[in-house]
């Protein structure tokens, strides 16, 4: 078990890490997920033994490792912009920390090409890196990283530099290998949904802080905050301010509709909503679904979606809807949304109503 507690780290007058307590088990996969400068890599580091705590202990299976450097831990580590020998062919930078640990020859060939095979290196393994794409580059980066039986892998936006079907590939394959491994693995990454694909554990990361650490669907079905929620999604959260009177909300411009399942029992007073972006719909409200007015700044058409902006007064609001919609800017448009798929936040953020279980994919 890795455990850090109350770890944080300064460096000058910056506080990059904050008061930092957690505890990931082997055999886990941990997902770090948090926008650019959150902290992920920072903590990462201090994992490693990289750099030193400012306060705190780290922890490494009821040892304390807090000031042990990174060469005396058995670690691996892989970045987004990888790193490897550019005078070694594929073959021998795999097998570099397998000849490091002195293992006998024909256990590390067939380490080597069992991890080439996984990822679709086997045709690579006498070539040298400068000969290969970027991608061929990572997936090298990553195999070195695999075969070296590391008790913590730490992976820092790992698949960022890959083509789109060899990313989705590795993100469906990854979970098993690390899985059968038995090591903690620790992956970083920004994008929400690549943490709900990988599953396991993630640590959501805002401003040096980890908010929430739960099961990766409990924390996007039930975050315990709104800078949670607004970590986990992709596009942006959209926030509203309401009041709540009696059994319903009301908002500014008209915005009025039913509270539904534990909004109900909710005091009356004022909220803050959050509605996901594929939760809002060009189909007209019926049934108990909710509308809201707004006016287009922008809309983007990708694939068999499309990406409508709106200004609703003070408030920008993202929808994300199938198909391919054009609308011009300016123009007034009309958004439906289900009550019972929003969140819920009191005046100072805090998760007062989560969205049913049931419902809030």
């Amino acid at each position: 078990m890795l455990e850090l507690k109350n770890v944080s780290k300064a460096v000058g007058g910056d506080k990059h890490i904050i008061d930092v307590s957690i505890a990931m088990t082997r055999g886990s996969l941990n997902v770090l997920l948090g926008p650019t400068l959150a902290g992920k890599t920072s903590l990462m580091r201090l994992m490693a033994g990289l750099d030193e705590p400012t306060s705190g202990k780290i922890i490494m299976d009821g040892k304390d490792v807090t000031g042990v450097p990174v060469r005396r831990r058995n670690v691996a580590m892989v970045y987004q912009q990888f790193i490897n020998y550019p005078a070694l062919t594929v073959y021998e930078n795999i097998a570099s920390p397998l000849r490091i640990q002195k293992q006998p020859k024909d256990v590390i060939d067939a380490k080597v090409r069992k991890a080439a095979k996984l990822m679709k290196l086997s045709d690579f393994l006498d070539r040298t890196p400068l000969n290969l794409s970027g991608g061929q580059q990572q997936r090298t980066a990553l195999a070195r990283a695999i075969v070296k039986d590391a008790e913590l892998v730490l992976l820092d936006e790992p698949l960022a530099n890959l083509d789109y079907k060899l990313r989705e590939e590795l993100r469906e394959e990854l979970p098993r290998i690390f899985a059968e491994t038995g090591a903690i693995f620790v992956y970083a990454t920004t994008e929400p949904h690549e943490a709900l694909l990988l599953g396991g554990k993630t640590a959501t990361v805002s401003n040096g802080r980890i908010t929430q650490f739960d099961d990766t669907t409990e924390i996007y079905r039930r975050p315990h905050d709104l800078i949670t929620a607004r970590t986990f999604s992709d596009p942006p959260l959209n926030v509203l301010p309401v009041e709540k009177r009696g059994d319903g909300f009301k908002g500014r411009d008209g915005l009025a509709f039913a509270a539904a399942g534990s909004q109900r029992s909710l005091a009356d007073g004022a909220y803050q909503i959050g509605i996901r972006p594929h939760h809002l719909s060009l189909k007209p409200a019926e049934g108990g679904m909710a509308s809201l007015d707004a006016r287009i700044a922008l809309s983007e058409v990708t694939g068999s979606q499309s990406f409508i902006h709106a200004d609703r007064g003070e408030n920008r609001i993202v929808a994300l809807v199938h198909g391919i919609h054009r609308v011009e800017p300016g123009e007034m448009i009309r958004l439906s949304f289900d009550p019972a798929k929003i969140l819920v936040f009191s005046q100072d953020g805090r998760a007062t109503a989560p969205a049913r279980s049931d419902m809030a994919a």
